[in-house]
């Protein structure tokens, strides 16, 4: 009940409730990022969500127009502290996740949840992927998650894949107040931002 009906209707009423606040942030934050570097204000990034489906993620333009894309060795993306292919006013906006508000979009869409296993990225084909990585799909991603909240980036991919699967095991509307206050505390004291285990 929780999972199928509540989730989403508080997703919606708390997405339309932060509308202005997103309307600002990227009027804000816009112009900064088009002053330093030309070019498009967000980043659109084709996500696996719920079911497999393909859907595309917003985010504000961290990085310099056309940077090559650097993976880990696990296939996540480098995100490392002196990392040359982020913008000035992008490593501000990274430190304090307000590149990630844009995704309240995802969520009004429905595409996304505010809590929820981070997306995936679209590799293969859904019917290759391995037990745990379908088992993430069986719900909406979040702009915040279980693996988010409590590791982030000090963890490798797959023990978040495992650990997010937990979390689908054990959906509740307190375990995603408890998930909401973690990624608050952990983004105030901006812990585990970088991901840089090449």
């Amino acid at each position: 009940m929780y999972n199928r009906i509540v989730k989403r209707l508080l997703d919606l009423v708390l997405s339309l409730l932060l509308t202005p606040l997103l309307v600002i942030i990227c009027l804000i934050f816009g112009i900064l990022i088009y002053t330093e570097d030309k070019g498009p204000i967000f980043y659109i990034a084709e996500r696996r969500g719920i079911h497999g489906k393909v859907f595309n993620m917003y985010k504000l333009r961290s990085m310099k127009v056309n940077a090559p894309d650097i993976r880990n060795k696990d296939n996540s993306t480098f995100n490392g502290e002196d990392d040359p292919r982020v913008t000035r006013i992008g490593k501000f906006i990274r430190k304090s996740s307000i590149d990630e508000i844009p995704q309240l979009i995802n969520v009004i869409i429905g595409d996304m949840s505010f809590i929820g296993p981070r997306p995936s990225l679209v590799s293969g084909n859904y019917d290759d992927l391995d037990f745990f990585r379908k088992k993430r799909l069986e719900v909406r991603p979040g702009i915040t998650g279980y693996s988010q909240a409590y590791f982030r980036n000090s963890i490798s991919q797959e023990e978040k894949v495992k650990k997010d699967c937990i979390y689908i095991d054990n959906i509740s509307f307190m375990l995603d107040v408890k998930i909401f206050l973690k990624t608050i505390k952990a983004v105030f004291f901006r812990k585990n931002i970088y991901n840089n285990k090449k």
